[in-house]
């Protein structure tokens, strides 16, 4: 039997569909000390067209399902607060963890309703939408997120660069935040041909990956525009896409006119298989939190081409593990095209990328620094 002075710790986090966030979670549920932490995961469930993490990676972990925790804000929300409010009194956490907007308001209310004296952690994994799409979106976007800073005792960020984002659109003050970058662990990478080979792609062929939701700020959309000009240079090239999401019948429309150049994988259990795959690792985003497909790329040696957004550039080192630009296709492009001409150049970068992201995003790491911060604000020695 566990010893009854454990720390006690409730995450909450909306949903575990396939992304950094469920990562991140997965890996702490499975390696935070379970002698000195008593760590409960509260979720609510996939909404169709995602990837479920827990059962694409097949992790064994126990949940405590919160119905109408989910991606949505929905009337019935209210249901759930209740069950988070209920769960709190039973359990009595020492420290709420919350990831997601909406997990973390809801977090906030039900920490008040329920009287538990228990300290606050929220994650923002991702910055404020650029581009504003509507003032009305954006102030309700940026009003939600400093209620739900309010009163945490810490806020985490994987990034300096998200950090300081949220701190000048009046999210928390920098006192509250702590940057913890994200962690990961790879599965067994194959060999190039293994991985051609159980994805039906020819050995002697370059070949560029997308891994990551098909959902508009993503971009898919820029990344069939930047094959098509890739193709005009290398005909013979290939493109894979791992991942599913809202855009997956737009995608499948706008490369109708070069079907035969891609792959639509879908999500996949074995995503080292598409990242050993491919040459080069292409994201085409406009807004990134700290992207965990680069990190992972990285691990398996692969160099990538990135919009340079967000945090991503703490990610990637431009011009040592891989190359950025800004969103224009044709600079995309000319880097894409440039990597797969010099194979030389590429490994060089792939050798770089997986040097650095074994060492700065471990999972090790990442978990050694949540406990750390679990032990800080309970005054536990560490």
């Amino acid at each position: 039997m566990k010893p009854d002075n454990r720390i006690r710790v409730m995450e909450v986090i909306t949903r575990m569909n396939v992304g950094g966030p469920a990562t991140e979670v997965a890996g702490l549920c499975e390696r935070l000390d379970s002698d000195a932490f008593d760590h409960r995961l509260y979720t609510g469930y996939v909404d169709g067209g995602e990837g479920d993490h827990l059962h694409l990676r097949d992790a064994i972990i126990p949940v405590h399902r919160i119905p109408g925790l989910g991606r949505s804000i929905r009337p019935a929300d209210y249901r759930a607060l209740r069950r988070l409010v209920a769960a709190m009194r039973e359990f009595r956490p020492n420290i709420v963890h919350t990831r997601t907007t909406k997990a973390g308001a809801l977090g906030r209310l039900a920490v008040r309703l329920s009287g538990v004296d228990a300290a606050r952690i929220h994650v923002f994994h991702t910055p404020l939408p650029r581009g504003r799409p509507s003032p009305l979106r954006w102030s309700l976007r940026v009003r939600l997120r400093r209620y739900v800073a309010v009163g945490c005792d810490r806020l985490v960020t994987g990034g300096a660069k998200v950090r300081d984002d949220l701190v000048s659109s009046g999210v928390g003050s920098h006192e509250q935040y702590v940057v913890i970058p994200p962690g990961v662990q790879l599965g067994p990478v194959p060999d190039r041909m293994t991985a051609r080979l159980a994805l039906g792609i020819p050995a002697d062929v370059p070949v560029v990956a997308y891994v990551g939701r098909l959902s508009r700020v993503k971009r898919p959309d820029r990344f069939v525009e930047v094959a098509h000009e890739v193709l005009e240079h290398m005909p013979d090239c290939r493109f894979l896409i791992c991942g599913g999401g809202e855009l997956k019948e737009e995608v499948e429309r706008a490369i109708r006119p070069i079907w035969d150049s891609f792959r639509l994988l879908g999500w996949r259990r074995d995503v080292e298989t598409v990242y050993a795959a491919a040459d080069v690792l292409l994201l085409t985003s406009d807004n990134e939190g700290t992207p965990l497909a680069l990190v992972e790329a990285g691990m398996a040696g692969v160099p990538v081409v990135s919009t340079r957004t967000g945090g991503v550039e703490e990610v990637v080192r431009d011009r040592r593990t891989g190359l950025l630009a800004g969103p224009d296709v044709a600079d995309l492009a000319d880097h894409t095209v440039r990597l797969l001409k010099d194979p030389g150049l590429a490994k060089w970068m792939g050798d770089a990328a997986r040097r650095w992201t074994t060492r700065a995003f471990g999972v090790d790491r990442l978990v050694a620094d949540i406990e750390a911060l679990y032990r800080s604000l309970c005054g536990a020695p560490r």
